[in-house]
């Protein structure tokens, strides 16, 4: 079968999803006994067709129960509200319960993701003239833990696959004045480790895993961010862990851990003497008590989101239209910040994604792109490059070297075509809920001949 020959009566002989009538039919069947009746021969909502899900409500984000508000009044009325307060505060006791949680033996709270990373990179002792390989698809935090440190982040393209970076092209960008790696798990999916340790181990190098979207994701029986010599997290609000903002460091070292308490704690370390340059990064009382109640629950939700994801990619296996982010081997289950997929046009009559994306939000169903375009497409290349500290601390040959390598077309190929579903609240839904992302799916496919009017 030619690939762009892809035709309805192949789709319906051989996808997964069962079997989809012909477009003059005034019912689809879809998913074996799901059956959604779709009026005027099957039209597209956006062209005046019945919707295949009217009034969807997800489950609401981010979570919010009892024990959570009670958590916050009582840490309102006892006046703790710092985290030096109380040696048995709420981010005390959080850091103590989070380590359990992930399997590490230490875990520094912070303020937010990007400074858990910042905090990271600093306790490692990198600064300026040292490099630092990571990603250009991921958010502007990643690359602002090493800016903040005035080294120069190095972007390696990706596997368009799994949206992750390519070790192969990580392993080319190294120089002798690299000194760790920051592999994203991005959507919260494990990359591949595996490699990345291996090529760190080969060339000296410390790995600063970014796992700010992958809480509890577990890869080659590891819990994700216990790989590296560093793991960070995030809590923003929309992440499946979440408490507004507030970050993590978890780690099995303890002098790198107490350094990196150092780092966060202004300089200062755990015995009160100020011995090193750093920030306050500290996590206050208020995020501790809502992350410390929720932690109870949180794997709970964790296990349903992968039981939808799975179910989901289950549906989609023989589907060319949309393919899901490739998982890793030795990959056993991800957080699903985002549930992911390639958008393939071909399939869709050469539609483009946003007329797929259009017809798709009619049908009932919103899903979009996510990074518009890679961290290498925007203007603090120009800015780092013209500060005399990097002028100072690199060659005028390893900067313009550094501004001629910013293309990345394996990482722009990701920016058009993937299709995301947000889903830390969506992926809590029933399989019903699932069977209508489905179906709504599968009548775009049906009826995208008609795409092009959009």
């Amino acid at each position: 079968m030619k690939k762009n020959n892809f035709t309805r009566r192949q789709f319906i002989a051989g996808v997964s999803v069962g079997s989809i009538a012909a477009a003059a039919s005034t019912s689809i069947p879809v998913l074996g006994n799901i059956s959604h009746s779709l009026n005027e021969s099957g039209k597209l909502a956006l062209l005046g067709g019945e919707p295949v899900v009217k009034s969807k409500i997800w489950p609401a984000w981010p979570y919010v129960d009892e024990k959570m508000v009670e958590a916050i009044i009582k840490t309102t009325r006892s006046g703790i509200w710092c985290r030096i307060q109380s040696s048995t505060g709420t981010v005390p006791t959080f850091e103590s319960e989070y380590s359990k949680l992930m399997g590490a033996k230490f875990t520094v709270a912070t303020g937010s993701g990007t400074q858990a990373l910042h905090t990271c990179v600093e306790a490692l002792g990198i600064g300026p003239g040292d490099e630092v390989i990571t990603s250009p698809y991921t958010d502007m935090g990643t690359i602002a833990s090493i800016i903040s440190s005035r080294a120069l982040p190095v972007m390696a393209d990706l596997d368009p696959e799994s949206f992750q970076l390519d070790p192969n092209e990580v392993e080319r960008r190294i120089t002798e004045n690299t000194k760790a790696i920051m592999p994203i798990h991005i959507m919260g999916q494990p990359c591949n480790m595996e490699r990345i340790m291996a090529i760190a181990k080969k060339h000296n190098l410390r790995v600063i895993e970014d796992a700010c979207q992958a809480h509890l994701g577990e890869y080659q029986g590891k819990i994700l961010g216990t790989i590296g010599d560093l793991g960070c997290f995030s809590f923003q609000t929309t992440k499946t862990i979440a408490c507004g903002e507030g970050g993590a460091i978890i780690g099995n070292n303890e002098e790198l851990m107490d350094k990196c308490y150092t780092v966060q704690n202004h300089g200062t370390n755990r015995k009160g003497r100020s011995e090193t340059i750093g920030p306050k990064y500290r996590m206050n009382e208020f995020e501790g008590a809502i992350l410390l109640a929720q932690l109870e629950s949180a794997k709970e939700r964790f296990l349903l989101r992968n039981k939808n994801a799975a179910y989901l990619s289950s549906k989609l296996k023989n589907f060319p239209g949309l393919v899901p982010q490739k998982l890793y081997e030795g990959t056993q289950s991800g957080s699903f910040y985002l549930y992911t997929m390639s958008y393939k046009k071909e399939h869709f009559n050469n539609a483009t994604r946003n007329q797929f994306l259009k017809a798709l939000a009619a049908e009932g169903i919103s899903m979009s792109g996510y990074i518009p375009n890679g961290l290498h497409k925007e203007p603090w290349t120009d800015h780092i490059l013209n500060l005399k500290v990097y002028q100072k601390m690199y060659s005028p040959a390893r900067l313009q070297q550094y501004r001629e390598e910013l293309t990345y077309p394996k990482c722009d190929q990701v920016c058009e075509d993937m299709v995301m579903l947000w889903a830390s609240g969506p992926l809590l839904g029933t399989q019903g809920d699932m069977d209508d992302i489905i179906s709504a799916i599968m009548k775009v496919h049906a009826n995208r001949d008609q795409l092009n009017r959009l």
